[in-house]
């Protein structure tokens, strides 16, 4: 038998196993939407436990306008190792309200969407689909949000749960936490629409260039750590404002509201402050969605659901 014979139907084998796996995964039951939301939701608790000290410095640096070896070495001198976690209880009830919602309903909420594929190009859906999920949590997670941001930039003793949120009531009333939506919205729709639909086209990119499988480890891994830059690159700017935005004093209101912020900062500071925080930002997107996403890929797989 020649080489040739051989190498033919050696690939031909690999054809048929590949075919035969996206068969078995095509064959998978989607999630519902609620149960897509409690896998995301636990994927989102898991990842934070290790981005948030990236966050914290990220946020710290926004206000001071310090570089990221200031902010670190001012951090552990001043307040000590603990400090970098400083807010996680309100980071992890963001994740269960938010990111359960922007990272859990993308999948349903996508092929829900998938008729629109006849009107416009499928890309666009999938952008849709994940500027809509995270539009709607960023609302419903907003509250967490501005706890966490005054959390973290608190160089003082971290200040309780209930002491914030009585603090915030008696100030600015039930309004108060829903400072900065605005910018939080747009800058939830932006980063969802760019992660989810850089990731999901990203995995197709992958999967035809290599052959690997929608589902395998090094398709999720390569397709969100792409994501993750493009994230950084569209999002910057909106997380810059709304951090401004939520870290108003709870007695005093230094905003009129986004535009206002966007002028002000760009007067005083340059426009290339919108970007401030951006290889932190970077650094804590690109693990993030990287764990989120592999974490939700998985308990897909554990829980026999039809991947991303």
């Amino acid at each position: 038998e020649t080489p040739n014979a051989t190498d033919r139907r050696s690939s031909s084998g690999g054809c048929q196993l590949t075919t035969a796996n996206m068969s078995v995964e095509s064959s998978k039951p989607k999630a519902s939407l609620l149960q897509s939301m409690g896998l995301g939701g636990t994927a989102a608790m898991f990842a934070v436990n290790f981005t948030h000290p990236i966050e914290t410095v990220k946020t710290r640096m926004q206000v001071s306008g310090l570089g990221i070896g200031s902010t670190c070495s001012s951090l552990m001198a001043d307040e000590g190792v603990l400090a970098f976690w400083k807010g996680l209880p309100f980071a992890y009830g963001r994740e269960l309200s938010y990111t359960s919602i922007k990272l859990g309903a993308y999948a349903p909420v996508r092929d829900a969407m998938e008729p629109l594929t006849e009107y416009m190009p499928a890309f666009l859906v999938k952008f849709l689909a994940g500027a809509a999920t995270g539009g709607v949590g960023s609302v419903v997670g907003n509250p967490f949000d501005v706890m966490k941001t005054l959390a973290q930039t608190n160089k003082d003793k971290s200040v309780g749960l209930g002491s914030l949120v009585t603090n915030m009531i008696r100030d600015q009333g039930a309004a108060g936490f829903y400072r900065g939506v605005g910018a939080n919205v747009g800058r939830a729709c932006v980063l969802n629409a760019t992660k989810m639909g850089i990731y999901d086209m990203a995995k197709g990119a992958v999967t035809e260039a290599t052959g690997w499988e929608r589902k395998d480890v090094r398709t999720a891994a390569s397709s969100s750590f792409v994501a993750g830059f493009f994230m950084t690159c569209t999002v910057s700017p909106f997380d810059n404002i709304r951090t401004r935005l939520m870290n108003q004093p709870t007695d005093a209101k230094l905003y009129d509201g986004l535009v206002d912020c966007f002028v002000k900062t760009v007067k005083s500071d340059g426009v290339a402050s919108l970007w401030r925080g951006f290889i932190p930002i970077w650094a804590r997107f690109a693990p993030q969605a990287t764990l989120q996403l592999l974490t939700i890929e998985a308990l897909y797989g554990h829980f026999g659901f039809k991947s991303i």
